[in-house]
């Protein structure tokens, strides 16, 4: 799945931009609005982003798990170099396996409280443009749907511009393509 962003200027254009989405099948669980305004959204029973989708936890997670998978390793390794039990006690395996997943349970647990007090790193190319009162417009397309959608928002739309592609938003290692600088 590919996600593909538009940028609207108004609630009026958003709403008429998801009302034709959904003609062409794109469900709600495929659109999300990412705005200021999200009252403005519930009242046009627009739907709107998430958690996942405006913060960084997922990417701050794994990566505090990665760090906390390596400093359960070096904890690890340096019990087995230093045996502060003593020379002649061997600790168990699965204790050392136990440290190393406790160590990565820390991290990811640090990351994601990390990610909460942080924007998605993908929306920070678009973080003006929501400042500045615009609405984000995120549609996940399967191969099959792309071509579809993107005529029908080049001939309906020419107001909601397309500014970004993201090969998939799921991944928190991809990066947004930046197609145009939106218009003043």
């Amino acid at each position: 799945m590919k996600c593909i962003y538009y940028l609207s200027s108004t609630l009026k254009c958003t709403q008429d931009v998801s009302d034709d989405l959904h003609e062409v099948g794109v469900e709600d669980f495929y659109l999300h609005v990412i705005s200021k305004d999200e009252c403005g959204l519930k009242k046009q029973h627009i739907h709107s982003s998430n958690y996942l989708e405006t913060l960084d936890i997922v990417r701050d997670g794994f990566i505090g798990a990665a760090l906390g998978f390596v400093a359960g390793l070096i904890g690890i390794g340096l019990l087995m170099y230093f045996k502060p039990f003593g020379p002649d006690f061997e600790v168990p395996t699965l204790v050392y396996a136990i440290l190393v997943g406790a160590a990565t349970l820390f991290g990811a647990w640090e990351g994601g409280l990390t990610g909460i007090a942080t924007e998605n790193n993908k929306l920070k190319k678009f973080h003006d443009d929501i400042a500045a009162g615009k609405y984000l417009i995120l549609v996940y397309v399967s191969k099959h749907q792309e071509a579809t959608v993107r005529k029908m928002m080049a001939e309906r739309h020419a107001d909601a511009e397309m500014v970004g592609v993201d090969s998939h938003f799921v991944n928190p290692f991809t990066s947004v393509e930046r197609v145009t600088a939106p218009k003043a």
